[in-house]
């Protein structure tokens, strides 16, 4: 009798879950960035945002909750009911470099969320200014070997996917290029553009327009494939440096708990908007390249990166400043 209870139970417990997935959303859903309004995250999230709106015809509110690395978002979601009304867009930062650089978290990112999907990424480039001596990326390789050539290289802020891609770079090439982070990916492209400093890591979109305009110069596209936006830019890995490929991500997650067909449904919902031709369209001049994978398989993506990450961190000696 007990056993016919409990199995009553399940099923009824199952049936409230999809049926909560299928009315959902009966309210607005807050979507927490954990960065200033205006970045590369900050305006995809707002482009989904707006699409999910027309999808579910309710108001889907796009919040930034920036600091700590985006660690105050990160937390803000975790502690946030399992309903699918508070759901985080990130970059890896705040989730698997920040708990590394910081040696602890507001929370577990492999417990205390439920992936939904792994969105897209954005290309990075490596870009000097224009009196830089190496003109292309095989030369900064040999300027960089040789002893008393000091390098500097500034990023948009410490543990941010430019930041590790130049921390993944010097160790690939067994050299140590000094870090100078600044507070935003624009103060530190002024001082490229300045001179005050010779290198920098940047997102694609950020960078691209400074280099057309002559104002700067790319070396190197940090993913595994040249960017439609900027085919001209070769990729490090055709310099032959192997196995090299990092990007800024962006996931979707929502708090650890949610019910399985809630995270399907929103996943579906999010692919669905995101493929519209007007939208991908709009996406790609951004520089953004669509993955929208499933939750398992951002789940089993983010393990990965939380590794490698940590292990980036771990073998530079970074601590967040």
């Amino acid at each position: 009798m007990k056993m016919r209870t409990m199995g009553a139970v399940v099923v009824l417990l199952a049936a409230s879950a999809m049926s909560h997935a299928q009315t959902y959303p009966a309210k607005s859903v807050r979507i927490i960035v954990g960065l200033a309004p205006g970045g590369t995250t900050d305006v995809f999230t707002r482009i989904l945002a707006q699409r999910l709106t027309e999808a579910w015809s309710q108001n889907v509110i796009v919040e930034n909750r920036a600091g700590a690395s985006g660690m105050i978002a990160g937390e803000a979601v975790a502690k946030a009911a399992p309903d699918g009304y508070t759901l985080l867009v990130s970059p890896q930062t705040s989730l698997a470099v920040a708990p590394a650089l910081y040696g602890k978290a507001p929370y577990d990112t492999a417990r205390d969320f439920a992936p939904v999907s792994l969105l897209g990424s954005t290309p990075l480039l490596m870009i000097v200014h224009p009196s830089f001596p190496a003109k292309t990326f095989s030369e900064f390789v040999a300027l960089a070997k040789k002893p008393g050539h000091p390098l500097t290289f500034g990023s948009g802020g410490v543990g941010s996917s430019p930041h590790m891609a130049g921390e993944l770079l010097s160790a690939r090439l067994g050299i140590k290029m000094t870090h100078v982070p600044y507070k935003g990916e624009n103060p530190a492209i002024a001082d490229t553009i300045g001179g005050q400093i010779p290198i920098m890591f940047g997102n694609l979109p950020v960078a691209v327009p400074h280099v057309q305009s002559g104002k700067l110069r790319a070396l190197a596209n940090t993913t595994a494939k040249r960017s439609p936006l900027a085919p001209e830019i070769p990729t490090v890995s055709e310099a032959g440096i192997r196995d090299f490929a990092i990007a800024t991500w962006y996931g979707m997650l929502a708090p650890a708990g949610t019910p399985p067909e809630l995270v399907a449904r929103i996943q579906r919902d999010a692919a669905r908007v995101l493929t519209q031709p007007e939208t991908r369209d709009r996406l790609t001049k951004l520089g953004v390249d669509l993955i929208l994978n499933t939750p398992d398989e951002f789940r089993t993506y983010l393990q990965s990166e939380i590794a490698r990450y940590t292990q980036i961190v771990k073998s530079a000696g970074l601590k967040a400043e």
